[in-house]
C-alpha cells in the first residue's frame, strides 16, 4: 500500500528533513508540500538539496488543503499546530514536529507555552523506558503522534534507564547541551547569525527556563517504577543549553547522582539492558563516548557512560542528529510503527563523514 502524504512548513529545517526522509520511502507518496509566506513559490527554491522533489509547488497551509491526506506532518512553529489538528479529524495518522501535543500538564503548558492547552497525543520516541515496557508499544496503531523535542528526547534516553533501574536518583540531574542552531528553525534571528555564533559558545535558556524541561520531566516520570510513574515532583533537572558553531548536531551531557549503592555493573547492566536490543540507540563500550560528527544524517542516539566514583555520579554523553533522530527521523521511525512498517524503513544508522 501507498500512503498519500501532506508536509506543512515544509520550507523550514524541520520540514526539509522530513522530506528529505520521506523520500526514500517505498510505502510514501509526497503529495502535498504547504508553507506560510512562502506558498506559490517552488519548493527547490528553499530546498535545493531535495532535487527528487523539484515538481512540488508550496501551497498555502490550510485544513483544506492538508486535508484527504493519509498522512499529515506539521512542522510548524509551537502553538500554531492545534489550530490545523483541530480540523484534521477525518485524517488517519496526524504527526505533529511542534510542541502543541507534547505535554500532558496543563499548568507545565502555561508556565513554559502559554496560550491554547492541546490535548496530549502518543509521544514519538519509541525506545523509552515506560513502567515495564517501551513508548513504543504507546505508538503501535497510534493515529495521533507528538514528534518530540531534540533536547528533551536526547537528554530523556540518555537517562530513562537508570531512572527505571533505580540506579540514579533523578532528583538531582544537570544537563548541558551543545546544539547546533539549526534547532531553532529558519527564522532570522540576530544571536543565530554567523557572524555572532562562528567562533564562540552561546549559552541560552538559562536557570531553568528551556520550554523542553516539563517535557523531560514528562519523560522520566514514566520511565520511574509503575508504583511512582505518576510522581513527576521527584525529578528536578537543571538544564542549560549552548550554541555551537555547527549546524546539526547534540552533544548532550548527563549526570545524576549514583543511588541505591549501584555497583558499577549494576549501572552500565541498566543502560545495556535498556538499549541493548534496540537499532537506533547504541551504547558505546566502556571508556568510549560518541561525537556529533559520528551521527550526522543518521536517525542514531550513540551514548557514553562514565560511572565517577569520587563524585558519586553516573555522567552519559550522548550525541544525536537534532534533525534527524532529534526530530524528523523520530517522526518517521514513529510513522512507521503507528502502520505496522519496518521500524527502520528508511532510515539509517549510517551518519556522513567527513
Amino acid at each position: 500500500m501507498t500512503y498519500s502524504v501532506a508536509v506543512s512548513g515544509a520550507s523550514g529545517y524541520a520540514g526539509g528533513e522530513i522530506l528529505r526522509l520521506l523520500a526514500a520511502h517505498p510505502d510514501i507518496e509526497i503529495r502535498t508540500v504547504t508553507a506560510h509566506s512562502n506558498a506559490g513559490q517552488p519548493l527547490v527554491e528553499h530546498q535545493p538539496h531535495l532535487r527528487s522533489l523539484a515538481h512540488l509547488t508550496l501551497q498555502d497551509t490550510t485544513p483544506e488543503t492538508l486535508s484527504g491526506h493519509d498522512i499529515v506532518f506539521l512542522a510548524l512553529p509551537h502553538g500554531q499546530s492545534g489550530q490545523y489538528t483541530d480540523a484534521l479529524g477525518d485524517t488517519p495518522l496526524v504527526i505533529d514536529a511542534g510542541a502543541d501535543h507534547r505535554l500532558t500538564s496543563p499548568q507545565a503548558w502555561d508556565a513554559f507555552y502559554g496560550g491554547d492547552f492541546h490535548e496530549p497525543w502518543a509521544y514519538g520516541v519509541p525506545e523509552l523506558p515506560v513502567g515495564p515496557g517501551r513508548q513504543r508499544e504507546v505508538l503501535r496503531a497510534a493515529t495521533r503522534i507528538a514528534a518530540p523535542g531534540c533536547n528533551a528526547s536526547t537528554v530523556s534516553l540518555s537517562l530513562a534507564p537508570g531512572v527505571a533501574a533505580g540506579v540514579i536518583d533523578p532528583g538531582d540531574i544537570v544537563a548541558v547541551l551543545a546544539v547546533g542552531p539549526s534547532g531553532a528553525g529558519k527564522s532570522l534571528k540576530t544571536n543565530l547569525l554567523a557572524s555572532e555564533i562562528l567562533g564562540s559558545a552561546n549559552p541560552y535558556a538559562v536557570g531553568g527556563t528551556h520550554r523542553h524541561i516539563p517535557e523531560i520531566r514528562q519523560a522520566l516520570a514514566a520511565a520511574l517504577p509503575s508504583t511512582e510513574a505518576s510522581d513527576a515532583d521527584g525529578i528536578r533537572v537543571s538544564f542549560t543549553p549552548v550554541l555551537v558553531p555547527m549546524a546539526r548536531g547534540i552533544l548532550a551531557t548527563c549526570s545524576a547522582p549514583i543511588a541505591g549503592g549501584a555497583s558499577d555493573e549494576e549501572i552500565r547492566a541498566a543502560w545495556e539492558r535498556g538499549y541493548g536490543d534496540e537499532t537506533f540507540v547504541q551504547v558505546l563500550p566502556a571508556g568510549s563516548f560518541p561525537r556529533t560528527a559520528d551521527v550526522i544524517g543518521a536517525n542514531t542516539a550513540l551514548m557514553g557512560l562514565a560511572i565517577d566514583r569520587a563524585a558519586g555520579r553516573v555522567t552519559v554523553i550522548t550525541a544525536v542528529d537534532n534533525l534527524v533522530k532529534g526530530t524528523a527521523g523520530a517522526a518517521i521511525q514513529s510513522m512507521n510503527i503507528a502502520l505496522g512498517l519496518p521500524e527502520d524503513r528508511a532510515l539509517s544508522v549510517n551518519g556522513v563523514a567527513p
